[in-house]
């Protein structure tokens, strides 16, 4: 049985633009959960102490929702 040799060389410049698009898919993905976060709090800070309270929740622990 023959074994043929079938791995080469990547072209000249496939894996910098290969990280740099990892990289920007990473950006991306992290603004998209601050952005989900962001609005998670701005929608649980327009809710009344009253509210918060009936979820389990005070003004105090908003800030370290959705992070």
């Amino acid at each position: 049985m023959a074994a043929y040799e079938s791995s080469r060389a990547a072209p000249f410049g496939a894996i910098s633009i290969f990280r740099t698009v990892q990289f920007v898919t990473e950006v991306l993905a992290n603004l998209a959960t601050w952005n989900d976060g962001r609005i998670t709090r701005n929608a649980l800070g327009k809710l009344s102490d009253r509210e918060l309270d009936d979820i389990g929740l005070c003004r105090g622990d908003l800030e370290s929702i959705g992070r």
